[in-house]
């Protein structure tokens, strides 16, 4: 008789131990916080509001865990608006979040690209997206505050790669869910990444070609600046001083080659017409990169050779 008292009763502590927690979860639209306390939206709004300053006797690490854990919500305003921007301006501008949380950091967000993955439709995306993002945000604040190292700059580059090649849910927005944008989002943290010095000169095909295999298998005409946020990156690239150009001449043929198939048939199969679509809008957006960059030779070459191959499109 006892034991089934004692049983029933830790059942009940339980269940009331609990439904603060769930409660607290269906408030932020389903998701809930990686580690550390739980704060109201209201606590992170205050935030926003006060130009993002770590609130006064808080500790800004437990903060980024909670904020981490938001990243896969449903709900736009506490995914994007709150818990992506407040991680962007802390990772970027708070100059003592110790060494040892940013990595900590990196690793989880790098496990989310994988979380998931080849799933379609589904709310999984976010968690990856939004990861992606976030470590955009490392990434730049690598460039200024290097604390990456070779190692783990070598394996989030490796990571962007395989996660801008296996992404498959490729809408942009939503206007419920807000921005979903996993491609755009891929392409700030090659941007960032192609900008530092740790990448090698045999990496700058690597991204060339990923971004060239990502355009081409999206079988759609993406709709929300994709392209422009892949131009991008491959803008940095060609500003950089140890820039390859013979490997981004091949690079570019390639892409001339592949696209000038599309006119072989009449009308044009959509397959190849979206491809097409897709590296005209990238090459355009690379062509105004290319234009506002610092005068160099290589600049210079490269966005006369995307404004030839540009005159027949």
């Amino acid at each position: 008789m006892f034991g089934r008292n004692f049983v029933k009763w830790a059942g009940v502590v339980l269940i009331l131990v609990l439904m603060p927690q769930a409660m607290s979860a269906e408030s932020f639209g389903g998701a809930t916080p990686q580690s550390g306390p739980t704060h109201d939206r209201e606590f992170w709004r205050a935030i926003a509001h006060d130009e993002y300053a770590v609130p006064e006797g808080q500790a800004i690490v437990p903060l980024l865990g909670e904020l981490s854990g938001y990243l896969g919500s449903k709900d736009p305003e506490l995914r994007d608006d709150l818990a992506y921007t407040i991680i962007d301006q802390w990772v970027r501008h708070q100059k003592d979040i110790p060494t040892e949380a940013l990595n900590s950091l990196a690793d989880e967000w790098r496990a989310n690209l994988r979380a998931g993955i080849g799933e379609v439709g589904t709310d999984s995306v976010f968690k990856r997206s939004f990861s992606a993002l976030c470590l955009a945000s490392l990434a730049k604040r690598d460039l200024k505050h290097p604390f990456l190292g070779e190692e783990r700059y070598r394996g989030l580059l490796t990571d962007a790669l395989a996660y801008l090649k296996d992404e498959r849910d490729l809408r942009g927005f939503d206007p419920v869910l807000g921005w979903i944008h996993a491609t755009a989002h891929t392409g700030d943290l090659l941007a960032a990444l192609a900008a530092n010095p740790l990448l090698r000169t045999e990496d700058q095909g690597r991204v060339l070609d990923g971004i060239a295999a990502r355009l081409a298998s999206a079988h759609e005409i993406f709709s929300y600046g994709e392209q422009d946020r892949l131009a991008l990156a491959v803008a940095t690239i060609v500003e950089r001083k140890d820039f390859d150009a013979p490997r981004f001449d091949r690079w570019l043929a390639a892409l001339d080659a592949s696209d000038q198939s599309v006119w072989k048939d009449s009308p044009p199969k959509l397959e190849l017409l979206q491809n097409f679509e897709n590296d005209t809008y990238m090459l355009r957006g690379l062509t105004v990169y290319l234009w506002a960059s610092p005068a160099n030779s290589g600049a210079t070459d490269a966005r006369d050779a995307v404004m030839k191959d540009l005159q027949w499109r």
